[in-house]
């Protein structure tokens, strides 16, 4: 009976310290992005990780100075998007976009989303967290 109640301690404190290092890795959006530095961003698609807490697009952008820079912007969770109409190949690597949203606080090329407009003029909302929240 004791080794029965060990091991199910056990698989519960395995359990707990798995959903805490998700719960740690979640933030609110004033703890990393500034309401102050709002962003637009022209520029091509790189990449799309349809990944949890938080989906991450990755876009070139071209710099005044011609250069290319490479931002990583924040979404919504996959079930966020999903609700919002997204599939994980709405965003495919070439397409040009322009994305609207807010700097991280540190001044890395990294925001958060608010939202995303396509060639073709039409917008979605990628899910960001919302600067109010």
């Amino acid at each position: 009976m004791r080794k029965r109640f060990l091991s199910i301690a056990a698989g519960a404190g395995i359990l707990m310290a798995a959903s805490a290092g998700t719960a740690l890795a979640h933030h609110s959006f004033a703890a990393e992005f500034d309401r102050n530095k709002p962003v637009t961003l022209e520029g091509e698609v790189v990449m799309f990780e349809w990944v949890n807490p938080h989906s991450w697009l990755h876009i070139d952008v071209k710099k005044e100075d011609g250069t290319v820079e490479r931002w990583k912007v924040e979404g919504g969770a996959p079930s966020a998007l999903l609700r919002r109409g997204w599939t994980k190949n709405t965003l495919p690597p070439g397409t040009k976009v322009v994305v609207r949203g807010f700097q991280a606080k540190d001044g890395s090329p990294r925001a958060n989303s608010q939202e995303i407009v396509f060639p073709d003029g039409t917008s979605m909302d990628l899910g960001g967290t919302r600067a109010e929240d």
